[in-house]
């Protein structure tokens, strides 16, 4: 991680017009909102405005800490459009004064999005066929990789190049939640809903490779990350140490 540090603060060799990237980043934050509001409009916006029971798709009820969770991650999701619209339109002064707020905002998720988590795996809440102590590692595994990648675009914020694409990668590893939500997923397990969330870290990297011919080492670093992650974590989930782990975190 150390590594990948490092490699943030390095800027890429090829100068593209700052245009190229504010359509870019502008149209992905728009595209990650829609794909949000496609996993969680039907199973919580939907029911709260309906007459729909409030459970969760495992049928839990709708508890403080969910709707403590949905309020601060979509609050996230909005802000991320509009951070990305005030640079697009050149307004850089009000995006670092957010950007404050997101910072707290971060920390806010990172504990609800855990409590959520552990209050789910106390229920039983799982995937199809995965025992609940062995789900709970996507979930955490999640909420560490956002910590971790939001941290370090606080830390690398003068590096505008560096910044956006860690803020690319902080919000890919949490939208799996909402990919797994979408229609017919779900029952397909991790490795599928896992396997759409990369379309959106493919694309992400697909730009800079086709716009700048030059893959930024954020992208190197982190996008091997998060691939990784996936398998590493699906392995670690099954070993007696992170039963053990899983089983103390979640019965404080």
């Amino acid at each position: 991680m150390a590594t990948m540090s490092v490699a943030a603060a390095r800027k890429p060799a090829p100068l593209v017009p700052p245009k190229y990237d504010r359509i870019f980043f502008s149209g992905f934050a728009i595209v990650l909102m829609l794909a949000v509001i496609l996993g969680f409009a039907p199973t919580y916006y939907a029911r709260l405005a309906g007459s729909a029971p409030l459970h969760t798709i495992s049928n839990r009820p709708f508890t403080p800490i969910i709707h403590l969770h949905a309020a601060l991650f979509t609050t996230w999701v909005l802000l991320f459009v509009v951070q990305t619209a005030l640079v697009a339109s050149h307004r850089t002064k009000v995006h670092m004064r957010l950007g404050i707020a997101g910072a707290v905002l971060a920390v806010g998720m990172v504990f609800a999005g855990l409590g959520t988590a552990i209050q789910g795996t106390r229920a039983g809440a799982s995937a199809p066929g995965i025992p609940p102590l062995q789900f709970f590692a996507i979930p955490f595994f999640d909420m560490v990789l956002f910590g971790v990648f939001v941290g370090l675009a606080v830390w690398h914020r003068k590096n505008k190049d560096a910044h956006k694409r860690l803020m690319v990668l902080a919000y890919v590893s949490i939208i799996t939640a909402a990919v797994a939500r979408w229609p017919g997923v779900l029952p397909h397990g991790p490795l599928a809903f896992y396997g759409l969330t990369m379309i959106f870290l493919v694309i992400a990297m697909g730009y800079d490779v086709v716009v700048r011919r030059h893959l930024h080492p954020v992208y190197r670093w982190g996008g091997a990350v998060l691939f990784l992650s996936v398998p590493m974590r699906l392995a670690l989930s099954g070993t007696h140490a992170w039963q053990s782990f899983a089983g103390w975190l979640t019965q404080l």
